[in-house]
């Protein structure tokens, strides 16, 4: 492994002391956090004749086991997708919660799934009309029967998936469920979540590349994450960025490396906080990095990190990349989140999901201690999205963009998912800063609650392990603002002890935020 001084674009910033994450004495509940053992995913699925029978499900439902937690008590967390007679169940994923003599002591995320026939009245074809999305250019259709777990129960539905690229530019997946039944649009949402803005700024940095002169390569040996450019292409492989001197860039967008540099860092700072800081090697939780595709000439940077892609896309300006420390972890987090609660990307789920890459692409631009882009509550600071020099989205008060909310309501469900994450976010902050005018690490911020109450912060790295082990543990496909409080708490007090002042100060941010208490207290 070699360590080599790289040259990525890079503006005047001041100089800023990155703060260091704030310091807790951890309960000994808080071993939970730790990196657990990998439990036997062959052994679970030796079981799981045991647990149907235990969860009393119903005829013709078969479960198959995603992932698992174990805590270090012996406490596990498995998570379950299911089938119904042979069909896959869209929004039927659950998670079984077992005591260390492996006895159920609870469930998250259940709901019914049968459905009287899975023979359907519309044909596939009939199906992939009623969902044509006229939108996309280049549009491919293929449609599979399958179960949808609705608010008003389950349906048979048709998953109509249309890929194929927006008017912006940036490719999509798109889901459309069909009732197979009367040919209804039951649901939709996107399978790329996508982020959106121009310029990345991680100033001289250092990474490890492999090879030997004259054919270096911009791949880190020890994960195997390495960035390739697309040329143009919105999908592929593309081109390993090699170079003879193992020097790369020039500072500039002049120079097709500095983007790539920009890329690699991203990927590489974001997979040394979830290692780290979360005890998770990688999305897949294998202990393999991933490719960051870089491609700036026509508006993409493509991010394949753990064989999970994320997009970014840019329409105002093709001359820089896209790849902000807090941008790359955002949308490196997306599939974090594919591999964890799968949290789908509409309703109040889409706000989870999407505020839940603001959250972890907030944490690895604090962990990565970057002096030419430091650790701050705002989104996006350095790409200059609108030209008017401010972030994307705020933390402290999501609502100064605009269009996100402070406070959740029932109506917050409507929002497209980028501004229905403002109340997460809002949540983020208070319960890792506290309420009220302050300046964090040189940044200026004054953070109201919905409540009129005022709130104390129990810290970034409390907020962070926090919401990682509800997202990991508790949460399901669609889940909403009440169960993420539940989640969030029951997560608290996993960690940190019931009554502790780390589980009041999660669901005192919670309160703040519009979302009441619900059947889990602190």
């Amino acid at each position: 492994m070699k360590r080599v001084t790289l040259a990525a674009s890079t503006t005047c910033l001041a100089l800023a002391v990155v703060a260091p994450l704030s310091a807790h004495a951890a309960s000994h509940n808080e071993r939970a956090a730790a990196p657990a053992a990998r439990a036997s995913v062959a052994a679970e699925k030796a079981r799981i004749s045991d647990m149907s029978a235990a969860l009393h499900l119903g005829a013709g439902e078969t479960l198959s086991v995603k992932s698992i937690v174990q805590d270090r008590d012996g406490t596990s967390h498995v998570r379950y997708e299911r089938t119904f007679n042979g069909l896959r169940v869209v929004g039927g994923d659950f998670i079984a919660h077992r005591n260390a003599r492996g006895a159920v002591a609870g469930t998250s995320g259940r709901a019914a799934v049968a459905v009287a026939s899975v023979s359907p009245s519309l044909t596939k074809s009939a199906a992939s009309a009623k969902a044509s999305a006229r939108e996309l250019r280049s549009a491919a259709t293929t449609s599979e029967l399958v179960v949808l777990v609705t608010d008003h129960g389950p349906r048979l539905a048709y998953d109509v998936l249309t890929t194929g690229v927006r008017a912006d530019q940036t490719p999509s997946r798109l889901h459309t469920f069909v009732d197979a039944r009367n040919g209804k649009v039951l649901d939709s949402w996107d399978e790329i979540a996508d982020g959106t803005g121009h310029g990345v700024h991680v100033g001289d940095v250092e990474l490890a590349t492999s090879g030997a002169a004259p054919s270096y390569s911009l791949t880190n040996p020890t994960t195997g994450a390495h960035t390739t450019d697309l040329n143009g292409a919105t999908k592929g492989t593309g081109t390993l960025f090699t170079d003879a001197d193992d020097v790369w860039g020039n500072g500039s967008t002049t120079d097709r490396q500095s983007a790539a540099v920009d890329a690699q860092y991203g990927a590489d700072k974001t997979y040394d906080y979830y290692n780290e800081v979360l005890g998770r090697a990688g999305i897949w939780d294998t202990g393999k990095g991933a490719p960051s595709r870089v491609h700036y000439g026509n508006a993409y940077v493509n991010a394949f990190w753990d064989g999970t892609q994320m997009t970014y896309g840019d329409g105002i300006n093709n001359a820089n990349p896209l790849t902000a420390i807090d941008v790359a972890g955002h949308e490196m987090s997306h599939g974090v989140t594919e591999n964890t609660a799968g949290l789908v990307y509409r309703g109040d789920a889409g706000g989870l999901n999407e505020a839940t890459s603001d959250i972890f692409g907030t944490a690895v631009e604090w962990h990565a201690g970057n002096v030419s882009d430091p650790g701050d509550y705002l989104i996006g600071e350095e790409i200059n999205i609108r030209g008017d020099g401010k972030p994307l989205r705020y933390m402290d008060q999501p609502s100064k963009d605009g269009r996100s909310r402070d406070c959740w309501d029932t109506t917050v469900k409507r929002l497209d998912p980028h501004y229905s994450s403002g109340p997460l976010n809002h949540w983020f902050y208070l319960a890792s800063e506290g309420s009220g005018a302050k300046t964090v690490n040189g940044v200026a911020y004054n953070s109201p609650t919905c409540d009129g109450s005022t709130v104390a912060g129990v810290g970034r790295d409390v907020a962070e392990k926090v919401w990682y082990r509800a997202l990991s543990v508790y949460l399901t496909k669609r889940s909403d603002y009440p169960a993420a409080r539940d989640a969030a708490v029951k997560a608290a007090k996993d960690l940190y002890g019931a009554g502790s002042a780390q589980s009041v100060g999660v669901a005192n941010a919670f309160s703040a935020i519009g979302v009441p208490q619900q059947s889990e207290t602190p």
